[in-house]
């Protein structure tokens, strides 16, 4: 029988912003339903310091309110909800090294990628998800539950195979690459919700009839004199209870708007009919909602409420022609999008790669630029504080969480154009934006959080394939002793792309890749020039002997 130590060494987060190495944590005993799964890597998240700072108040940190059961709940040592230390780490890959007595789907041996998001486990305003209230990889190993890591609706497993050949920190960088593809091949609705809630303030509008024949609604709610058949009538909105999956306004007043906006469901639609008016004051939107709630604002200048759903695209993908700005681009994440839009292969395209500092945007287009180059698409690298963006892109992704980005991207929109809040705005961060235009140009403001199975699925196979090499994001190495450096570094934006921590080397502090040749020149011999390698992590991993 493998025996395993009775301590490892974890990072945990105690209380909001405070960080510990602990050296000396307890491993859980391995429960029947349970399945043990040794770190190889982990990568740090900007995620990751958002629950640092909120804690309790964030989101997935609360209690699973559906799914399981609290006995079964209360037999799952790494469920950690509350005000309960948590380990964090939630991009890793790792190695299954013991399974319990009643595990079927999992064996010892496998080499696994993590899908953390656990959307059927839902809180009280999220979802359950590994790394917030499920300990995550920061540790050397992590207990799961198959009760857990099992999607009930598929049957599909959260922990998925991976080859032997690509290294641990190209497979541990699928989970944001995935982020990023999901951001542009989620599906969006053009139609209402068969089967959801409806509500209508108007007094008079087209297009209702046209928008029923699509999808049936379970329930038609309607404030104000339209006549809508087999509708509920609410004398005001105070009289509407309860969230609606899709609400349709004609008019143009502000407050209007904003009292609707927490009216909207989980991935609810509001579709905003100008009837030839216009606000007279920008809106204020929940940006963050549209992040992590999937909600959507659309419309239309005229009185046809089913133009403003005609006008959502089926996904956000690259279209033909487009002109990009990749606004926070030499970020972590915007590295990412810079590059997916570099191979994506569409015809016609450009790229604007947007940030505020020049050593940044240097190392950014050191990297992106060749592979922009070689795959025929033009790309500037723009300081936006010395180079202001001009109107008329089709296409904005703003990778930094701050509102006043997504109101400047709406101005500078053209007609049909797609406005991506990637950044993980919190909820509750308003953004006052103007609502006419988005109407009127027919702007399509959306947002995603997380990737699904498939998502991940897809770049595992460009990995496995040598399509992507993940590793062109890389920054930054660790072991257990440098990722408080690592967290800081990625919370204060100074990191110039993903920070790999190798859970099993305790004493390491964080070392940059440009650092290696200085600091760990075995390690820099073993490298591709700049890029990570099977080597480099191979050398990397022997200094812990």
């Amino acid at each position: 029988m493998t025996q395993f130590p009775a301590t490892q060494h974890a990072i945990q987060f105690v209380g909001p912003d405070q960080v510990v190495h602990n050296e000396a944590k307890a491993m859980y005993p391995l429960g029947p339903t349970q399945v043990l799964l040794k770190s190889e890597a982990c990568g740090i998240c900007f995620s990751d310091t958002k629950l640092l700072h909120a804690f309790t108040n964030h989101p997935r940190k609360s209690e699973v309110l559906s799914g399981l059961g609290a006995d079964e709940l209360a037999a799952i040592p790494s469920y950690r909800p509350g005000a309960q230390p948590i380990v964090p780490g939630h991009e890793p890959v790792g190695r299954i090294v013991a399974v319990g007595s009643q595990v079927r789907h999992h064996r010892v041996g496998e080499r696994v990628l993590v899908q953390t998001d656990y959307r059927h486990l839902p809180t009280a305003s999220s979802n359950a998800a590994f790394g917030y209230n499920f300990e995550g990889a920061l540790q050397e190993y992590v207990v799961l539950d198959e009760r857990v890591i099992m999607d009930p609706a598929t049957g599909e497993r959260f922990l998925i195979p991976v080859s032997e050949g690509p290294s641990a920190s190209a497979v541990a960088l699928i989970e944001p690459w995935a982020c990023v593809e999901a951001a542009y091949a989620w599906g969006e609705r053009c139609h209402l919700r068969d089967g959801g809630r409806l509500l209508v303030v108007a007094d008079a509008v087209r297009g209702i009839d046209d928008l029923l024949a699509q999808a049936t609604p379970s329930s038609i709610t309607v404030v104000g004199a339209l006549d809508v058949p087999g509708a509920v009538r609410a004398a005001s909105l105070g009289e509407v209870e309860g969230t609606f999956d899709d609400i349709v306004y004609a008019g143009s007043d502000a407050d209007v708007v904003e009292a609707l906006g927490p009216k909207l469901a989980f991935g609810g639609v509001l579709d905003v009919v100008l009837c030839g008016g216009a606000f007279s004051r920008p809106v204020k939107i929940d940006v963050g909602r549209v992040h992590y709630d999937l909600i959507r604002y659309t419309g239309t200048a005229g009185d046809d409420a089913a133009h403003g759903y005609a006008r959502i695209p089926a996904q956000c993908e690259l279209r033909e022609g487009e002109r990009i700005a990749i606004v926070g681009a030499a970020g972590p994440m915007g590295l990412m999008h810079t590059v997916r839009t570099a191979v994506s292969g569409v015809p016609g395209i450009s790229m604007d790669a947007v940030d505020v500092d020049d050593a940044r945007l240097a190392h950014l287009a050191a990297v992106v630029a060749p592979v922009a180059e070689a795959n025929g698409v033009p790309a500037t690298f723009r300081n936006s504080r010395t180079e202001p963006l001009e109107p008329g892109y089709t296409y904005i992704a703003a990778m930094v969480p701050a509102p006043f980005l997504i109101a400047q991207a709406v101005d500078i929109a053209t007609e049909g154009a797609i406005v991506n809040a990637f950044a993980g705005f919190a909820i509750g961060t308003m953004a006052d934006l103007d609502l006419t235009a988005i109407a009127t140009k027919g702007i399509y403001l959306v947002g995603t959080s997380g990737s699904r199975i498939q998502d991940m699925k897809t770049m595992l196979a460009k990995v496995e394939s040598g399509q992507l090499d993940t590793n062109v994001s890389l920054w930054a190495v660790t072991g257990m002793a440098g990722v408080a450096e690592a967290i800081e570094s990625v919370n204060n934006r100074t990191s110039g792309g993903k920070i790999m921590v190798y859970p099993m080397l305790p004493d390491l502090g964080m070392v940059r890749l440009d650092e290696l040749a200085e600091r760990l020149p075995a390690v820099a011999a073993a490298m591709d020039g700049t890029r990570w390698t099977n080597e480099a992590e191979a050398a990397l991993l022997a200094t812990a002997s």
